[in-house]
This record gives structure tokens, C-alpha cells and sequence, in this order.
């Protein structure tokens, strides 16, 4: 263990906690010596009774000075604010990495105070890089604070840069996106029980969501163009997955396919499609999926990734993997999982 780098990972009780646990445990770069949520007095494996007999270790109180001791590189999967506030504690103790899997450092202040809350850590905000690798591979190198992408600007983002250059500033971008029930959480609510959930798709927050914002700002900053993004999110009834449809007028001719297929020619977990995807062969994976078809200059562009894992857990740890050094693949699961 002792040539390993020693991880911590805080927020282990939810869904995108226990998938950090799972690929972590056998990472051969990254060994975990803490793990922590907002009570402690557990263990794992009361946590996450799937673990039982494969990783054990005492879940504490999070402790910045005790993960400083510890660890060199510390996963939050904490909600927003409570996020930020951690994450400033940690990074003023000096010579550790974070990747927040919270919203706290994805966008710019005046965006982030609109949306969410007041900022608490504005010293290291603007210090935090966007954890997309495909747009910012380079500046996750050099950073001690990577901001994980959400998974619906992940899945949206994926499909729509390609076609940035081509379509006109200030247009109009419809984004109908679905997702399993996993990307809301395991805090159970009216809208998430079974009752609600088996049978039934919902939209919720359209045209308002949060992570429209995300979508939005990278637009401009990634691909330059400041666009009108209509995004309605939906919650469909599986448990993990997302599929996006992204609409698009574009104001040139091209061929979509041929722009699609050149632009992520060189990203390991793209994969582009001749026919439609679907959320089956990507869940368990990092991978995104993509299909594009064209009536002349109207596009539809279709995206899939695991919410928990291109969405969250594993995105985070590629990020580490750039972070440290590491190939971008060590320890990621290409093959696909299916319910």
C-alpha cells in the first residue's frame, strides 16, 4: 500500500458515496484510509450491506485535521453549501487535492449566488476547474480543487459542442432530458416514492432547473456562444441512467455524423452511434453515448450516461486520475452493466 495514494472519501452514505466506495476498493492507484458522513458511529458495510464481506472500515465524523493525517486526496459527496464550506476547511490546511461532487465550485459567483446561495468560499472558487476532461484535461493537471460536472450538463454538454460552431448566437436550444430516480437522491419525498415513481414519468422544475445555469455558462465559456437553453428534466421509473434529446437549429450546412464522429475521435469514453441510444448500454459505465440525425440544418442529438458514474463517481475519479498523474482509464469499468 504503501506506493498507493491514500484517498479519503466524505458523503459515503448516499448512492454516488457507494459508488466511490465501489470503484475505489479496487483501484490499484488509490487506497482508502477514511471514510466519513455527517454522524459517524457506523461501519460500511451497516452503511452499504451490499459491501458486506468486501470492504470493511469504521465510518466517522468528518474531520478535517483527522482526513489531513490521513489522506492526500479527499472525495466530497456532500450536498451544496455544505460542500463549499468543508472543502474551504480542507484546502486552507494545505497539500491536499479535492474533487467536489457538489455544485459549490461548477460556475462563477454571481451565476452560483442565483441559483443556489450565498458563496462561503469565494478565496478558492475561482481556483477550481471544471472536472469535464473532454473541454479541460490540461487544467486538471495542475489543480489542487476540481468542480465534478452535473450529470444532466454532462449528458447535455456531451452532445451539444460539437454542433457550437455552427449554430447561431442567441439561439434557441430545447433539451428534453430523462432520468432514473437514483439522480434524485436517497432522501425519499412524495415524488420519489414507489407510489408515485412505478408506472409514471414526471417533468419537474422546467425551463428553471438548476443545472440549466451549468449548461448555459459552459456554452459561453467552452464553445463561445451565448444561447437560450430550454431545459426540462423528467424522472423516469428505473433506477439509474439518463437519456438526453437536444434540438437544435443550426445556421450552416454540414454533416453532423462526420463533425460528431471527428470531434470526439480521440475521447476514450465517447462512444458515437449509428442508431439512437439507449440507458441499458451505459449503465455501470463511464461512458457516453451519442447519436446524431439531420433534416437539413435541424439536428437531434441523443445522449445517454450512467447518472451515478459519467454523472458522478466515476467522473470524480478520472478527474483524480488527471489529478495525480494516473492514466485517465486506471480503474474505471468499461463494461456495461445491465439490470
Amino acid at each position: 500500500m504503501s506506493n498507493k495514494i491514500n484517498v479519503a472519501i466524505v458523503g459515503a452514505s448516499g448512492y454516488t458515496g457507494l459508488e466511490l466506495l465501489k470503484i475505489l476498493i479496487n483501484h490499484p492507484n488509490f487506497n482508502i484510509t477514511y471514510v466519513a458522513n455527517s454522524e459517524g458511529n457506523t461501519t460500511v458495510s451497516k452503511l452499504h450491506p451490499s459491501l458486506n464481506g468486501v470492504f470493511e472500515m469504521e465510518v466517522k465524523k468528518a474531520n478535517a485535521n483527522d482526513i489531513k493525517a490521513v489522506s492526500e486526496l479527499v472525495f466530497l459527496a456532500l450536498p451544496h453549501q455544505a460542500s463549499m464550506g468543508f472543502a474551504k476547511e480542507l484546502l486552507a490546511l494545505g497539500g491536499l487535492k479535492v474533487v467536489d461532487l457538489s455544485a459549490d465550485y461548477r460556475l462563477e459567483l454571481d451565476t452560483y449566488e442565483k441559483h443556489y446561495c450565498k458563496h462561503e468560499d469565494t478565496l478558492n472558487l475561482p481556483n477550481a476547474v471544471y472536472g469535464m476532461p473532454e473541454f479541460y484535461r490540461e487544467a486538471i493537471k495542475n489543480t489542487n480543487l476540481v468542480a465534478n460536472p452535473g450529470c444532466y450538463p454532462t449528458a447535455s454538454f456531451l452532445a451539444l459542442a460539437p454542433f457550437l460552431p455552427f449554430i447561431k448566437e442567441g439561439a434557441s436550444v430545447f433539451i428534453d432530458a430523462k432520468s432514473g430516480i437514483s439522480g434524485a437522491g436517497k432522501k425519499l419525498t412524495d415524488a420519489t416514492s414507489f407510489v408515485s415513481v412505478s408506472e409514471n414519468m414526471t417533468a419537474y422544475n422546467p425551463l428553471k432547473h438548476r443545472h440549466t445555469p451549468e449548461i448555459v455558462e459552459k456554452a459561453k465559456l467552452i464553445g463561445k456562444k451565448d444561447l437560450k437553453i430550454n431545459f426540462v428534466p423528467h424522472l423516469i421509473p428505473v433506477t439509474r441512467g439518463m437519456l438526453v434529446s437536444v434540438y437544435v437549429t443550426l445556421e450552416e450546412d454540414i454533416d453532423a455524423k462526420s463533425v460528431l464522429k471527428a470531434y470526439y475521435k480521440d475521447e476514450e469514453f465517447v462512444r458515437i452511434y449509428d442508431e439512437p441510444v439507449n440507458i441499458k448500454n451505459t449503465s455501470g459505465t463511464n461512458f457516453c453515448d451519442i447519436f446524431v440525425v439531420q433534416n437539413g440544418r435541424d439536428l437531434f442529438i441523443n445522449s445517454s450516461i450512467d447518472n451515478l458514474l459519467k454523472g458522478a463517481s466515476s467522473a470524480a475519479v478520472v478527474n483524480a486520475n488527471i489529478m495525480c498523474g494516473f492514466d485517465e482509464n486506471c480503474g474505471i469499468p468499461k463494461i456495461a452493466y445491465v439490470p
